[in-house]
């Protein structure tokens, strides 16, 4: 696919235009947004999938990943031209790069002018989210093995990296558009990334046989350690009883985060329904998918736990009709999760300390691997001494 582009289509047009052939979920809930928050979230998403487009093309070593990361943030960030490294790019895109992703890359400037046309608060919340992410994302991809992540902790931080920056950057587009919003920003900054959580989550358990016939596993082998199971044994064509014993922790703990996700939503009020719109069909549509995977033990592909269109349409039709309505809205909601396994509070944490604290220096890199190495080396002290880990 290549959008056809002509010497008067506007920037604007190009993003509306690219948008469906690269996120049909996006597609359908963007458009719900204000016009001011619309153009600034189209941009923002845009610039998040060329960032996963260099992470995930084959052809680059890793050294060259993080190099060309790095120079899309400073492209966004105004310290580098979008036109020169879209050229040198798009030139080793490989054949498995999707020809919507290639053909974004390949207008890279239309979607960083756009950006640039923000007002300063919006651009300043999606530099920093580029940033953080480009940085997370790459040193989890470039450990990506069958093996899994090792601890429950490094999900969440994963998670963080891929998605909750993403909640926060939201909450603060949001907190700008409206007067009202920014008056409960310290309460939806308290459940931007657990919204975001919900969803990466769904996602990743969607996806796990896709991911690891890529090489990548993104669950915790301690928490199926628990089980009996050794991550980098599966075999989608051997079914596990104990896997799937697993797998239905994670979705306890992926409900719980949706809720909170439903809370934060709950908190933007009434008389913005686009908002409200854009969260609920995201929610709806993950607490249907965990559903699915709940209801389908032995799944091999992301396909057969898909949520059907007559259940998209009809997500859409409640949450519109109840969009105001708070109790109809939990009512909704409850009734989508009935039946999931749900996690206790205690299990439903943030990002690792490290992630949290690399995310708001100049230096993430350097802050992640220092606060990392203390909280291993503590760790070993206390196991070393027979205590218990914290």
């Amino acid at each position: 696919m290549r959008v056809k582009i002509d010497s008067g289509m506007t920037d604007a047009l190009y993003q509306d235009r690219i948008l469906p052939h690269v996120s049909r979920t996006f597609a359908l809930t963007i458009p719900q947004l204000p016009p001011d928050l619309r153009t600034a979230v189209t941009s923002a998403y845009l610039l998040c999938r060329i960032a996963d487009t260099i992470e995930d093309e084959p052809a680059l070593s890793a050294a060259e990943t993080f190099a060309f990361l790095q120079r899309f943030t400073a492209v966004v960030c105004g310290r580098e031209q979008a036109a020169s490294l879209a050229r040198e790019l798009e030139q080793r895109l490989s054949e498995r790069t999707l020809p919507a992703e290639r053909d974004l890359v390949r207008n890279m400037e239309r979607v960083v002018r756009m950006t640039a046309r923000l007002h300063e608060q919006q651009r300043a919340a999606i530099h920093r989210c580029i940033e953080v992410m480009c940085y997370g994302m790459h040193r989890f991809q470039s450990t990506a093995s069958p093996r899994g992540l090792p601890l429950s902790s490094d999900l969440d931080s994963y998670c963080y990296y891929v998605a909750g920056v993403v909640g926060e950057m939201l909450t603060e587009l949001f907190c700008g558009h409206s007067v009202s919003i920014s008056q409960r920003r310290a309460a939806l900054q308290e459940r931007a990334v657990s919204f975001a959580q919900g969803l990466q989550m769904t996602n990743i358990l969607k996806d796990l046989w896709e991911d690891r016939r890529r090489g990548a596993c993104w669950l915790p082998q301690e928490l199926f350690t628990r089980h009996g199971v050794d991550l980098a044994q599966l075999s989608p064509e051997r079914y596990d009883a104990r896997f799937h014993a697993g797998v239905r922790e994670l979705i306890g703990v992926a409900h719980a985060h949706l809720r909170n996700a439903l809370s934060f939503t709950l908190l933007i009020p009434g008389e913005e329904p686009g908002i409200r719109r854009f969260c609920l069909w995201a929610i709806g549509l993950a607490v249907l998918t965990l559903r699915n995977i709940a209801r389908t033990p032995g799944f091999t592909a992301g396909s057969q736990v898909k949520v059907s269109r007559s259940a998209v349409a009809m997500t859409r039709m409640l949450t519109s009709l109840a969009v105001r309505n708070d109790r109809m809205l939990l009512r909704l909601f409850e009734a989508a999760a009935a039946g999931l396994p749900l996690a206790a509070p205690a299990a439903v944490r943030g990002p690792a300390r490290a992630a949290v604290l690399a995310a708001h220096t100049a230096d993430p890199a350097a802050e992640y691997a220092r606060v990392r190495l203390r909280s291993q080396l503590e760790g070993s002290s206390a196991r070393s001494d027979g205590s218990s880990r914290p």
